[in-house]
């Protein structure tokens, strides 16, 4: 695997070179499909889905690898790993996915990277876990995608890593110097470009189904789905640094604005320690 050490002139550059880049997955991820595997005829569409979804990456080798491999009779984008899984089926899905490189393996030189990707594969799972659990309570019908489009937020720091991590290594640096330092101007004077204009460039060469492209580009709205994942992602984000980060009492109110449920119900939801519930639930009853 080839990593990038310097920066490209356009968002086409770095898009063009990732996509060069076989994508790796996490090892537990190949251990547990492994498992699966050997034990084919038991298993069913759910156990396998469970897998896929703990993966961001493999959940985006899965989407898309059903979108550049779409019959001409498929009329309908495949949105979800299970939607994924059915429309493939088991033993196909096994074939397609039997050699799977790990990201373990690919930064087995370079453990602070290595590191770094894994706090971004956590948010994500935690970013998820949130938007699913809020559009639960909405009752929106989209559940799926909007947690989906939630583990994927991400998605363009998780390749920086893998395949240029000494570039956002100073990305975080930089910002470790100085806290008032913004992500997008620290990402532009080191790789030329924003995480978000990468992003966009990736999920277009990724080919993603079109209801997950719009919720991840889709700047800040008043729009509910967009909301739940731009929400579920700062809290998973702040969260990471500590329940004492000076962001989440914000956070709080802005979830308790969209789900519109009692503040100790939502508290309980998002696990908040209830030792710092003294300094969130004022946030939210100011706003009521």
């Amino acid at each position: 695997m080839a990593v990038l050490t310097h920066a490209l002139s356009s968002v086409e550059s770095y898009v063009n070179f990732f996509s060069q880049q076989p994508l790796p997955v996490l090892r537990r991820t190949v251990n547990e499909l492994a498992r699966l595997a050997q034990n084919v005829d038991d298993i069913i569409r759910h156990d396998i889905a469970v897998t896929v979804r703990a993966d961001p990456l493999m959940t985006i080798r899965l989407l898309s690898h059903i979108e550049t491999h779409r019959e001409n009779t498929q009329n309908h984008d495949i949105a979800t790993v299970n939607n994924a899984i059915t429309m493939m089926g088991i033993m196909p899905f096994f074939r397609a996915f039997g050699d799977l490189s790990t990201v373990e393996d690919a930064l087995a030189s370079r453990p602070r990277a290595l590191t770094g990707l894994l706090k971004v594969v956590n948010r994500a799972s935690k970013a998820a876990r949130y938007a699913r659990d809020w559009a639960v309570i909405r009752r929106d019908l989209d559940v799926n995608e909007i947690a989906i489009a939630a583990l994927l937020h991400e998605a363009a720091e998780m390749i920086c890593w893998i395949n240029a991590p000494d570039l956002i290594q100073r990305v975080y640096d930089m910002q470790r110097a100085d806290r008032e330092l913004r992500s997008s101007t620290a990402q532009r004077e080191v790789f030329g470009i924003t995480a978000r204009e990468l992003q966009f460039g990736l999920i277009r060469n990724w080919r993603l189904p079109k209801l997950l492209v719009h919720l991840l580009n889709e700047p800040r709205t008043r729009d509910p789905k967009i909301r739940t994942i731009t929400l579920a992602v700062d809290l998973a984000r702040h969260v990471a640094r500590g329940w004492d980060n000076e962001a989440l009492p914000n956070d709080i109110s802005q979830i308790h604005s969209l789900l519109h449920i009692p503040p100790e119900v939502l508290l309980r939801h998002i696990d908040a320690p209830e030792e710092i519930w003294p300094v969130l639930l004022p946030a939210i009853r100011r706003r009521v």
